[in-house]
C-alpha cells in the first residue's frame, strides 16, 4: 500500500470511529447492525486493514449515514491554500494537531481542516499572506484556548 493510501485508511479509521463516538455507540453494537466482526472494525478504526465497498456500505448506513464513491477524471487543480502550506512546512502543527484532536475527541483530519480554513481566512483579513509568526501565534492560541477550556471543565 503507498503512503498516500495509508492516510486516506489512517483517516477513515478515524472518521468511523468520531461517528460512532458521537452516536455514542460501541463497536459490537455498530458489528451487530453492519454484520461485521467486532475485530474487523476495530482494525479500521485503527487505520488497519483494506475494506471492501460492501463493508464500508454496511458500517454507513450503521451509522446513520451514506456512503459515497466515486470515479472521476482528475479535476482541474484548486488554488493552493496558504494555509495548507504553511502547515505542510511545520512540524509543530502536527503535534498541536494531535493535541487538539485527543483533546477535542475529534479527527486529526478535521482539526487539520480547521486551521487550514482559519489560516486561509486570516490571509483575508491581514490582506497578505500569513506568515510562519502567524501559524506560531495561532497554534499558541489554540493551545492556551485548549489548556483555559480544560481548566473550566474541571469539577
Amino acid at each position: 500500500m503507498s503512503s498516500g493510501n495509508r492516510v486516506a485508511v489512517v483517516e477513515l479509521g478515524e472518521v468511523l470511529r468520531e461517528r460512532r463516538k458521537a452516536a455514542g455507540r460501541t463497536i459490537a453494537s455498530v458489528a451487530v447492525d453492519a454484520g461485521l466482526s467486532v475485530p474487523y472494525i476495530a482494525n479500521l478504526e485503527n487505520g488497519r486493514g483494506n475494506p471492501t465497498v460492501s463493508a464500508l456500505d454496511r458500517l454507513a448506513t450503521a451509522l446513520g449515514a451514506r456512503l459515497e464513491v466515486g470515479i472521476a477524471n482528475e479535476p482541474a487543480a484548486p488554488p493552493p491554500s496558504m494555509g495548507a502550506e504553511l502547515l505542510a512546512g511545520s512540524d509543530r502543527s502536527v503535534q498541536v494537531i494531535n493535541t487538539l484532536a485527543v483533546a477535542q475527541s475529534r479527527s486529526r483530519a478535521a482539526v487539520r481542516a480547521d486551521m487550514i480554513r482559519t489560516l486561509d481566512a486570516l490571509a483575508g483579513a491581514l490582506d497578505r499572506a500569513p506568515t510562519d509568526a502567524d501559524l506560531g501565534r495561532l497554534l499558541d492560541l489554540l493551545l492556551l484556548a485548549e489548556t483555559g477550556s480544560n481548566a473550566t471543565r474541571a469539577p
